[in-house]
């Protein structure tokens, strides 16, 4: 790949008041190095080496809204209180001082223990039906306060990002998280208005959660939701099967106030419904911006040579072509593409990209998951 044909990522793009110097996203991964919820100034320097290296909109790891057992690790920060907001205007601070654009990711982890460690919340977690996986108990049910509660603590968040200073908000809603959970049948056995038998129906928590924050922020301010079909606890679950049932629950998300929609795949490449165009068809991201009309975000193993879940088990990963991507992008497939280890490696492989510098790109090492490089 020449650098000449990698142009197509360096193009800006425009939404609102949100203007990027190129397509590349940094996607949000979870660090663990918020000491009591608080982002230091170590954290601040590693996004903002992220700005210097021409990442053109940055998104953070997984920060978590004010609720009780909202989050899974002693160490992923919070989104709420003095301490913790300060240091997140720290970091806002320091990208926009090396000329870049960011947004914190806001997260409830649901029902969901962390793999990385044996820590758990002082206090029961909260899910939907009280499940972590189909037929699978952990924690309580959520009742009609915790709910209304959880929804305002989503908006309160995203009303703090906007007054920070920050440029977009995500709001976390895969991966089988809180509001994952909600979504898919298999933990959402609920008999009332945040149940039923249809995604559309078990779409009205996240709706709630989206009108909430557009309430708090106002119309032009940038909302993304990140959605998957896949879960940690099940990595072939499937929300929707077919177009059809995508619409029916993407669309309502996006009708309620999103106007990007985060399309995490394990891997990008990988067509969403090949039986109806092929193994060359569109991915998530393409059939979420075909079927909704809305900005769309592709990401799942970009530029390496092995899926992302392999980092998890110690696997390393080399730098891989980027030539899929770019077809994608000039068919406008989608808008956006995340990427996350490939980041974590080497803070410049944007620059790296642009000027065709690639015998300079780092392999991705699981070290790189012990420091903030």
């Amino acid at each position: 790949m020449t650098s000449s044909k990698a142009d197509i990522l360096f193009q800006p793009f425009h939404l609102n008041n949100l203007v990027l110097k190129n397509r590349i996203v940094m996607a949000p991964m979870t660090r663990s190095f918020a000491t009591d919820g608080v982002p230091d100034e170590t954290i601040a320097a590693y996004y903002q080496r992220r700005a210097e290296g021409d990442v053109g909109l940055i998104l953070s790891e997984g920060t978590v809204i004010n609720r009780p057992a909202s989050r899974n690790d002693p160490k992923i920060p919070f989104f709420y209180g003095e301490k913790a907001l300060a240091g997140w205007q720290r970091v806002i601070d320091h990208v926009h001082a090396a000329g870049g654009k960011m947004g914190p990711q806001l997260w409830h982890t649901g029902s969901v223990s962390s793999f990385l460690t044996d820590w758990v919340p002082d206090t029961e977690v909260e899910s939907p039906s009280g499940l972590i996986a189909p037929g699978q108990p952990h924690g309580v049910a959520m009742s009609d306060e915790a709910i209304a509660d959880t929804i305002a603590a989503f908006g309160q968040a995203a009303a703090e990002a906007k007054r920070l200073g920050f440029d977009v908000v995500e709001i976390h809603g895969a991966h089988g998280y809180l509001i994952d959970q909600f979504f898919w049948s298999g933990t959402n056995q609920r008999t009332d208005g945040y149940g039923g038998a249809t995604l559309k129906q078990r779409a009205r928590f996240a709706s709630e959660v989206i009108k909430a924050m557009r309430k708090a922020v106002g119309p032009d301010f940038p909302l993304i939701l990140r959605v998957s079909q896949w879960k940690q606890q099940d990595y072939a679950a499937r929300l929707a099967s077919t177009p059809e049932a995508m619409a029916d629950w993407l669309v309502p998300l996006v009708d309620a106030g999103v106007n990007i929609l985060h399309c995490s795949q394990r891997r990008f490449w990988e067509p969403e419904f090949p039986d109806i165009d092929g193994e060359g068809g569109l991915n998530f991201a393409g059939w979420a911006k075909k079927l909704t009309g809305a900005t769309t975000i592709s990401v799942g193993s970009v530029g390496l040579s092995s899926d992302f879940m392999g980092a998890f088990a110690g696997e390393d990963a080399k730098p891989a072509s980027l030539d899929n991507l770019i077809e994608r992008l000039e068919r406008n497939e989608f808008d956006l593409i995340a990427v996350g280890r490939a980041l974590l490696s080497d803070p410049d492989w944007a620059i790296k990209i642009r000027t065709g510098n690639h015998a300079a790109l780092q392999d991705f090492t699981v070290d790189a998951l012990k420091t903030l490089i």
